[in-house]
């Protein structure tokens, strides 16, 4: 039986680092944002690298939805999805995968608006995701009777092993030592537009170090961030310490 793992975050979010620490893992296959050109055609978001994706890509939403609820690629036990909720435009949402064992990836709105905006145009909150991943965690945790498992960022990057080694458990899987390193470049897994978003974790051989103080916002920025911390501290009380 295929265990599939959706990861559920946002943008900016150390969530290609994450599907690098699952893809170093000998079982485990891997899939990358794959609603990510359907959400393009939907929405005609004027992303980096857009009309490439959309071509690359399987953008119709059932047909992704019944690739990603089928048996994983090459027969590998474990599944890990990296997904973002707020790509779930379409007629396809978390109900439609009671299958999938759910996580949530969380990092704080400051340091996701501050790297976010070097990479692209950042026009509203609701481009960062926190709602719906909020949104998202409700529904699962009321679909199952108890809350599923959320990681924020910053615990990963000061206590990687631990932390991987209680998400692990949290999912039903063995923690696996190779998932604190993997081989630096480009992965065969990652979507195309990796090349422009993916820099940083291309260059990394493991999780980073831990993070600084929150970076400072003003303006526009600093309100974006601030129409982002109820959620996020709402889910924070969630997640997994080391």
């Amino acid at each position: 039986m295929t265990i599939r793992i959706a990861m559920w975050s946002g943008p900016r979010n150390i969530s290609t680092a994450m599907m690098r620490s699952f893809g170093a893992r000998s079982d485990c296959a891997m899939s990358d944002e794959p609603f990510y050109g359907a959400f393009l055609k939907a929405s005609g978001e004027d992303h980096p690298m857009a009309a490439e994706t959309i071509a690359d890509m399987d953008c119709d939403w059932a047909s992704v939805l019944a690739a990603q609820s089928g048996d994983a690629p090459g027969g590998e036990p474990v599944w890990y999805q990296k997904h973002m909720p707020h790509h779930m435009v379409g007629p396809v949402d978390i109900a439609d995968m009671p299958q999938h064992r759910h996580a949530f990836l969380i990092r704080a709105p400051e340091r996701v608006v501050a790297s976010y905006r070097a990479k692209n145009e950042l026009r509203d909150p609701e481009m960062l995701g926190f709602a719906r991943l909020r949104d998202y965690f409700e529904r699962e945790a009321e679909r199952t009777g108890s809350p599923p498992p959320v990681v924020d960022s910053d615990a990963i990057l000061a206590d990687p092993e631990g932390v991987l080694a209680k998400l692990c458990s949290a999912l039903g899987i063995e923690c696996d030592p190779a998932m604190l390193s993997w081989e630096k470049g480009p992965h065969p897994e990652d979507g195309i537009w990796g090349a422009h978003w993916y820099d940083k974790v291309n260059a990394s051989t493991g999780f980073g170090n831990s993070p600084g103080a929150l970076p400072k916002l003003d303006g526009a920025y600093a309100r974006t961030a601030d129409a982002c911390r109820e959620d996020y501290e709402f889910l924070r009380r969630y997640a997994i310490c080391s």
